[in-house]
């Protein structure tokens, strides 16, 4: 922390001797945006849509994961496994998991090609370096990376500054929760060069118990601004290390053990130093982590040809690296291949594996006239990731026999996409929307992954080899009948493919040697929009029709991806609806709720070990999707005061596609305040204090969880786990700019 404050202080006495050279900030801000057009909508398309603009995300990036800011839009939920927004937090938009919904930054896709999934911990403070978020609902623009199923996320680094300058940031709350962050621009030096740089420390015990997150994380680029041409190089990511979290709690045990316990790490011993309420004695293994390197490099060119043609391409490529460490109390070392006797079991530490490389390139060029704005580009990516497992440690057993992986396997995958999208003024009040993709996905996996099938098959043989060529359409129309009014609607095409679980977890509920398919969404959307200086209105209705959906089952696998399966026919539509009213100058009134039915036509029960198992349990809500949610907004703000009073709704959700209320998420009210005092003066253009008070009003809740059902003789159990939230707690900021 020492070093920290000296840090600081040489910055500020450097920014008061520094003297400022004048620059276009207009013209190089321009210059940044061309990259991000290729996958942003305006108001000319006829897309549901929501910005977060920069003063939304400063206001909210004291600590917090990504998804706790997302959650601020229509339709968008928010989850987390430590309690309080940092560590294992996702997203679900329309009802629509993680997995499917396309996340970008700079045009360049965030997603795992492997998975599907953004591990937002992965790329710490990530926040903090964004100046725009854009949230789109449905099929969404044509984007890069996988298929946008319920919705695409569009970020972009913020703006080289065009002035010497820069912030440092501590935040410190409940639960040991902190953030130390220092970030410096040189603004544009002679020669029209430029570079910024950010450095982030994020920490927290975590509300759950040993839900402990340790993330570094850093941002550097440095760009050269000409007079129709930007040249940017950018690397950012991070090291992260978070205790595993993952496997949830059941209600029993929150209510013999209190909220903040789980088992994660738990094993017996006769001298442990916990013990439980049926007086077993327990330890925890302190290195049930998870750790993880990724490296994000991305070479931007935008160059401006005149008033009507630009042209953005990026060469990327990322690298990571990482594993998680287990104690598994009486392991099965024949399922590890490790001896003969299938009945030994023993206590061990075992570590799994993977590292990954993905690279390409993306180019984009862009014309606008007065009547129509046209966009022509595409995409390539190659990305390959060896996934093995190691043991580290068995009890009574030599290090010496240790040696060797207990699986080992390999994955290639090759994305690339062709698209056209054009925006042409019919008339003054009329404008035609069209945007067609060709986007083609080569998907190989090879090798013996981590799942032991049975003592005849023994760990789980994986050959995928699988391509795809998919043809996403949008049509659209919009109409201003007066200057005030829009209204639009718009049909769309949305072709998506199976993740890597989809695959290998397969066997956990279907039959051997089947694959999943490819899913197919037809979406329609139709909306009205009122603007005016103080007041906007809007509401939007869609109709997301899908072919081979992969719903989640509620169940999960041992690393807590959702297993999913492929449903011949099924549905989600609503209406959402959003205000803002600028009462005063002083205070603005806002919010959003979402109206939906989500629901399998004729679904037959598809697993295996269901006590419904083949049968046809007709019209059944998908899992995972609230028939209701909303916001709720206050914002006050009176000279260098502001006040934020924010009220989320989220309605019951069900873990599996049956209906059982055992099974299911409990609806939940929350409210948090965000309170901030800004000043200025000659020694710091700005110094801000700010605070945070989460659950204000001390609601018990949970955000997330997981169930199933089995039989076991002749009686059905349901089995429901649980990610409890943070009662009422505090996260004070202090944020100094020069």
């Amino acid at each position: 922390m020492k070093r920290f404050f000296l840090f600081l202080a040489a910055v500020a006495s450097a920014s008061a001797l520094h003297a400022n050279e004048p620059a276009d900030s207009v013209r190089t801000h321009h210059l940044d945006q061309i990259e991000v057009t290729a996958t942003r909508a305006t108001r000319q398309t006829p897309v549901a849509f929501a910005d977060l603009d920069e003063a939304t995300i400063e206001r909210n990036s004291y600590a917090l994961d990504i998804p706790s800011v997302l959650a601020l839009t229509p339709s968008m939920i928010a989850t987390n496994e430590t309690g309080i927004g940092i560590g294992g937090t996702s997203i679900r938009l329309r009802g629509t998991d993680a997995t499917r919904l396309n996340v970008t930054i700079n045009g360049v896709a965030m997603n795992n090609p492997d998975s599907h999934a953004v591990y937002w911990y992965d790329t710490p403070d990530l926040l903090s370096s964004v100046g725009s978020i854009q949230v789109q609902r449905g099929a969404g623009v044509s984007t890069n990376g996988t298929g946008a199923f319920g919705g695409a996320i569009s970020m972009t680094t913020d703006a080289m500054s065009t002035r010497f300058g820069g912030e440092a940031s501590l935040s410190y709350g409940a639960y040991n929760t902190q953030k130390q962050a220092v970030a410096l621009s040189s603004g544009l030096l002679p020669g029209g060069w430029a570079v910024d740089a950010r450095l982030t420390h994020i920490g927290s015990d975590g509300y759950v118990d040993r839900g402990a997150t340790d993330l570094t994380s850093y941002l550097f680029q440095v760009g050269h601004y000409g007079p129709k041409t930007v040249v940017k190089l950018l690397s950012f990511g991070g090291k992260a290390k978070t205790y595993l979290t993952y496997n949830g709690v059941s209600k029993a045990d929150m209510e013999r053990y209190g909220r903040r316990y789980h088992d994660s790490g738990q094993y017996e011993t006769s001298d442990g130093p916990f013990v439980l309420e049926d007086g077993t004695h327990v330890a925890y293994y302190d290195d049930q982590t998870d750790n993880y390197l990724q490296l994000n490099n991305q070479l931007v060119v935008n160059h401006r040809f005149n008033d009507r043609w630009s042209l953005a391409s990026t060469l990327f490529y990322t690298y990571g690296y990482g594993y998680y460490k287990q104690y598994r109390d009486d392991a099965t070392l024949a399922e590890y291949s490790i001896g003969q006797d299938y009945n030994l079991e023993l206590d061990m530490i075992r570590r799994k594996v993977m590292r990954n490389h993905l690279g390409g390139v993306q180019t984009a060029a862009h014309y606008q006239s007065n009547r129509l704005q046209l966009s022509l580009g595409g995409s390539w990516s190659f990305y390959t990731c060896p996934h093995w497992g190691e043991i580290d440690w068995i009890d009574q057993m030599p290090e010496a026999d240790l040696s060797g992986r207990w699986y080992d396997n390999d994955v290639t995958k090759q994305d690339a996409n062709l698209f056209a999208r054009a925006s042409w003024q019919l008339s003054k009040q009329l404008s035609l929307f069209a945007d067609l993709q060709f986007r083609h996905v080569h998907y190989k996996a090879w090798g013996v992954n981590d799942n032991f099938v049975s003592e005849e098959v023994g760990m789980q043989p994986i050959a995928v080899n699988e391509s795809y060529n998919f043809l996403n359409p949008h049509l659209g129309l919009q109409w201003r009948p007066a200057e005030r009014h829009t209204l639009y609607a718009s049909a769309a095409i949305a072709q998506k493919e199976p993740t890597r679980s989809d695959f290998t977890d397969r066997y956990l509920f279907a039959e051997e040697d089947t694959y999943p398919t490819s899913e197919t969404l037809y979406d329609f959307e139709a909306g009205y929009t009122y603007r005016s200086a103080r007041l906007s209105l809007g509401i939007n209705g869609y109709w997301m029709q899908y072919k081979d959906q992969l719903i989640p089952t509620g169940m999960v696998n041992e690393g807590s991806d959702a297993l999913n399966v492929n449903v011949p026919d099924s549905y989600r539509c609503g209406v959402e609806l959003s205000a803002a009213w600028q009462a005063t100058k002083w205070l603005t009134l806002a919010g959003n709720a979402t109206f939906s039915q989500n629901k399998i036509e004729n679904y037959v029960d598809a697993l295996s070990d269901s006590p419904t198992y083949g049968q046809n349990l007709g019209d059944m809500t998908i899992a995972y999707s609230p028939s209701a949610m909303g916001m709720t907004t206050i914002d006050l703000h009176v000279g260098g005061f502001s006040a934020l009073f924010q009220t989320r709704f989220v309605g019951k959700q069900y873990f599996t596609n049956n209906e059982i209320e055992a099974l299911t998420l409990d609806s939940y009210c929350v409210t948090d305040l965000n309170l901030g005092y800004t000043l200025r003066s000659q020694a710091a253009k700005e110094v801000r204090f700010g605070l945070q008070i989460f659950n204000l009003f001390d609601a018990t809740y949970e955000s997330n969880g997981y169930g199933y059902s089995y039989m076991w003789d002749g009686v059905r159990y349901d089995e429901a786990f649980y990610f409890p939230q943070a009662p009422l707690h505090l996260l004070a900021n202090i944020t100094v700019k020069f």
